[in-house]
């Protein structure tokens, strides 16, 4: 896992009312929880730009939060709330030397389906999946080959290489990425209802049934 080495100072949040986090808003500040064995759970807020850069960076990325009245700590940001695309509040969590933490990493695709030449359509149906693992063995993103898949062919979460000490936790077999016919030719290969007639009528004919000619009784 990359560490960003900027640091993000947080302070201490006496009040979780609605009215007191409006304003906090209004100020530059977003609401937030900072948790972990060394500090239990602190309120607390930071400052939105700051915040949102290290949002940009991605979920994976471990960097240090210094929280007022107590020590600096290696974090992640676990989750956070939007609203028309403002953070309206994040969770951050402490990370341990020792101890293995659940996270969603990013999926970073590479390579050109070779079914898409084809014809096929390319489709992600995931873009990221959730892991466990020490902080020290934890990639910024888990690197997928698609190159080699040709129409039909798909990628599950199992086929996903992933470092030595880091585990799946995600269902094995979520589709991630896949290699589809498109909608139109599947229809294209389908007889309509009227097609379906014409063949029924030219069988009939065929076997020998006599087609009366018209003006005739």
């Amino acid at each position: 896992m990359s560490t960003n080495h900027e640091k993000l100072t947080a302070t201490k949040r006496e009040s979780s009312k609605r009215s007191e986090m409006r304003e906090l808003r209004l100020n530059g500040r977003v609401p937030g929880v900072v948790y972990g064995p060394d500090l239990g759970s602190v309120p607390v807020h930071v400052d939105s730009k700051q915040l949102l850069a290290h949002v940009k960076r991605g979920g994976a990325e471990m960097f240090s939060l210094a929280v007022e009245g107590g020590k600096e700590v290696q974090v992640l940001i676990k989750d956070v709330q939007r609203v028309d695309g403002r953070i309206l509040h994040a969770d951050f969590m402490q990370v341990s030397d020792t101890k293995p933490i659940q996270v969603t990493m990013p999926i970073d695709f590479h390579g050109e389906a070779i079914g898409t030449k084809s014809g096929g359509v390319l489709q992600h149906q995931a873009t990221e999946l959730e892991v466990s693992g020490l902080a020290k063995n934890l990639p910024s993103s888990l690197e997928v080959d698609i190159s080699g898949l040709e129409i039909g062919d798909r990628v599950i979460a199992s086929d996903v290489k992933l470092p030595s000490g880091v585990t799946l936790v995600s269902n094995e077999e979520e589709i991630i990425a896949s290699v589809i016919v498109p909608r139109v030719a599947e229809e294209d290969l389908e007889p309509t209802t009227a097609d379906e007639a014409e063949t029924t009528d030219a069988a009939t004919n065929d076997a020998g049934e006599e087609v009366p000619e018209v003006g005739k009784e």
